[in-house]
């Protein structure tokens, strides 16, 4: 079981969550609890630190912000003994969960849960702190934003658990943001390549890296609410879902720019010097598109990448006018993404001609294009947003009835 922020956002909340732990016990069951810090915790911490020290060392940063977690670890199991249950808590060095040196961005390496599984024997509950890991070097590690949902798929996965149970603030996951699409609807089921997809798109109920483990390691995962006590959504194989939709759901991103590289010399190698250095900065990009100039003998380059890196990514561009050989650059920060997802279009054609007709008989013009097996996504102008996502909701038939 994994409980977000909100869900201990207070000791109130915190007591609560003993209650459905201390039900899941009584039935029968050997319990892991992987606990975030309480909401808005890390964001102090975070300000704090760079308060304190603007260019501050990564190794000290881990340190301060993964403070939350152990806290509420500890609170947790305190209620947990209150409510009549044998609890304790467990840091990451304690377990160990050891990770790569990587700090503020770590990757789990490997967990040995032989204490946990002996205090299971004892009829103990292990609360466990999330985002955090022990490095190669003995300090303490984060494994990034988010990065509880990943300490709980990796617990998962070390001690074959039957299942895990992400609790959130959301009653699972639904086929487009209930937010803006009113008729939006809960999912009983979706796939991992499916939630994959969602996930790297937009929608921000997991965190990416957190289904790719459990794919890689089969871990079945249950979104679902500590507000409320409807089921969730599993988060399975292909397999587990009979009933593969066309269109499964539809996630968006505004975080994204856009960049176009006017009129660039067409010859080998220049791919290679404007997307070489993004790299070297650590500038992730994600649509790219290629076509040819007006005059027709060169190309003009359009790409995106993450309304956080727009300004250094125009900068290490520009420096490497020289060497690419470009006209001019036009840029635009005012752009969202929008993605259809599902399984079923492996077998199904027309679906991206579904999409580009929606969206013309709504006016939205397209910027760019991208594809994968089991995705499309369009960039269009951010205005266009909500539009864009009711009308593909029901030009794929996702509007709850």
């Amino acid at each position: 079981m994994k409980f977000g922020g909100t869900s201990l956002a207070d000791v109130d909340r915190i007591r609560e969550v003993a209650r459905r732990v201390k039900a899941c016990v009584d039935e029968g069951n050997e319990v892991a609890v992987v606990v975030s810090a309480m909401a808005g915790t890390t964001d102090q911490l975070a300000k704090w630190t760079s308060d304190t020290a603007l260019l501050h060392d990564a190794r000290e940063y881990d340190v301060v912000v993964s403070a939350g977690e152990q806290i509420t670890a500890g609170l947790l199991a305190l209620a947990l003994q209150d409510s009549g249950v044998s609890a304790r808590s467990w840091l990451a060095w304690q377990i160990p969960i050891l990770s790569d040196a990587v700090h503020g961005n770590a990757r789990i390496e490997e967990i040995n849960c032989d204490d946990i599984e002996r205090r299971f024997d004892e009829g103990q509950v292990a609360v466990v702190a999330g985002f955090q890991g022990k490095g190669e070097d003995g300090r303490i590690t984060t494994l990034g934003r988010g990065g509880s949902d990943t300490s709980a798929v990796a617990l998962a996965a070390a001690l074959g658990a039957a299942r895990c149970d992400i609790y959130t603030d959301v009653e699972g996951i639904f086929t487009a943001d209930p937010r803006i699409v009113a008729k939006a609807r809960k999912l009983d089921r979706i796939t991992y390549e499916e939630m994959l997809e969602m996930a790297s798109q937009g929608a921000r109920v997991l965190q990416t890296r957190s289904v790719s483990l459990a794919m890689n390691h089969q871990v079945r995962v249950q979104v679902l609410s500590s507000f409320s006590n409807s089921m969730g959504t599993l988060v399975v194989d292909e397999d587990e879902v009979v009933e593969k939709q066309v269109v499964s759901g539809i996630a968006y991103s505004r975080d994204e720019a856009k960049i176009t590289l006017v009129r660039v010399a067409d010859r080998p190698g220049v791919a290679a010097a404007i997307f070489g250095p993004l790299a070297d900065a650590n500038i992730n990009v994600d649509i790219i598109v290629q076509s040819v100039s007006e005059d027709g003998r060169s190309t003009d380059v359009t790409f995106t990448v993450k309304e956080a890196d727009f300004e250094r990514a125009v900068s290490v561009v520009k420096t490497a006018k020289r060497d690419v050989g470009f006209d001019r650059l036009i840029s635009d920060s005012d752009v969202a993404k929008v993605s259809v997802i599902g399984v079923g279009m492996r077998s199904h054609a027309g679906v991206a001609q579904k999409m580009f007709s929606a969206l013309a008989e709504k006016g939205i013009n397209i910027h760019a294009i991208s594809t994968s097996e089991i995705k499309v996504s369009v960039l269009i102008s951010e205005e266009y947003t909500e539009l864009a996502l009711r009308s593909l909701h029901t030009a794929y038939g996702l509007d709850a009835a």
